[in-house]
């Protein structure tokens, strides 16, 4: 949310280091060097309102018991690798459908994250067939599997099953839910992400902005699900070409990314990818390329090499090269991403197309 030339706003930022917590006051540019900047910070404690609703938050979310809470916590930090390494060691030592049904759906969270989608469905599924051997197909419980289904098909470009499933699970909540739930929140922003994608944008803006009212008043300011929220928003207004209101809006989601995640959290990378495509849509490439190399960095240590977020990456340098007349750079990036894209998207994918297209355009120019 905010770029290195763009001053803080006055609302103060917590930030997290190994064994103390400070609340940023003011980021100022140094005078004698424009490559540094002071931070003013002062110390904090748990009587801190901000810190204590953010950290009570976050327990919420993080439940569970013992290893299985550990294991959430990994998904939730981004430290997949170990997280699937504990639930496959969680699996060989339980034996009640529940305990199995839980790893299960976890697994799928982890295997989505790491861009390995038939892998997601396939553990999603077992944890709801589990599931349906005691519940009904309209349970409470289920509505996280079932949305979770949406998000890998959404992911896959499968557009019709990821509004089946999205749908299913809105219709669960609705009933089972008062109307500020943030799990409802959840549902209309999922259901607008796939409607943004197929382009309907005006279809997309009206679930966002429903499922941002919600989160407004159920989540404190610098909860994780607000900066998606805006991020997401802004995305819409990027599409439309409303560019000064999509870098509001993606701003914004970076600020509460820098302080609330790790800094080599996907999140953060995407984050940075989006500024960068506005200023890439904005023809202001430098600036461009300064925040989709960031995007990439973070993306290259935080994910495997065939995630298609990294595909994302070598495809909007690259992309961005072209227009700079630097087309052997243009080409290098684009043959990546089309590598990454055939090992992790179907076949009929259209990002495979796309970058096909785009690969054939600086083949031209060459």
């Amino acid at each position: 949310m905010i770029d290195e030339h763009s001053a803080l706003p006055q609302e103060q930022e917590i930030l997290f280091t190994m064994h103390s917590v400070f609340r940023i006051v003011e980021i100022t540019q140094a005078p004698s060097n424009s490559r540094l900047w002071e931070v003013q910070l002062i110390i904090t404690d748990e009587s801190d309102p901000q810190l204590a609703g953010l950290t009570n938050r976050i327990k919420e979310e993080i439940d569970g018991r013992g290893w299985y809470r550990m294991g959430q916590l990994m998904l939730k930090v981004g430290h997949f690798d170990q997280a699937e390494e504990l639930y496959n060691e969680l699996l060989k030592g339980t034996s009640t459908d529940s305990d199995i049904a839980y790893i299960y759906h976890q697994l799928g969270w982890l295997k989505d994250d790491q861009g390995e989608y038939k892998d997601a469905v396939e553990f999603y599924k077992k944890s709801v067939k589990i599931y349906r051997k005691t519940l009904p197909e309209d349970d409470a419980s289920l509505a996280p599997t079932y949305s979770n289904i949406g998000q890998v098909y959404k992911n896959m470009g499968e557009y019709s099953k990821a509004l089946e499933y999205y749908e299913k699970s809105l219709r669960i909540r609705e009933i089972s839910l008062h109307p500020t739930h943030p799990d409802l929140a959840v549902s209309y922003n999922n259901i607008g992400g796939v409607y943004d994608s197929m382009g309907e944008y005006s279809k997309a803006l009206e679930y966002y902005e429903k499922s941002h009212r919600i989160l407004e008043i159920s989540l404190p300011p610098t909860h994780p699900h607000l900066a998606t929220s805006y991020n997401n928003i802004g995305g819409v207004y990027s599409s439309m070409g409303e560019y000064s209101k999509a870098l509001e809006y993606y701003e914004r989601s970076l600020k509460i990314r820098e302080v609330s995640l790790s800094p080599t959290h996907p999140n953060l990378a995407t984050s940075y990818n989006n500024i960068g495509l506005v200023y890439d849509n904005m023809g202001e490439y430098s600036k461009a390329l300064e925040f989709y190399e960031k995007s990439l960095k973070i993306r290259e240590i935080s994910l495997p090499p065939t995630h298609p977020d990294l595909a994302q990456s070598y495809n909007n340098i690259g992309m961005t090269y072209y227009p700079m007349g630097e087309y052997s750079k243009a080409f290098s990036y684009l043959e990546k991403a089309l590598g990454i894209l055939r090992k992790s998207l179907p076949s009929t994918h259209p990002h495979i197309k796309s970058v096909m297209n785009s690969i054939a355009a600086v083949k031209e120019k060459l």
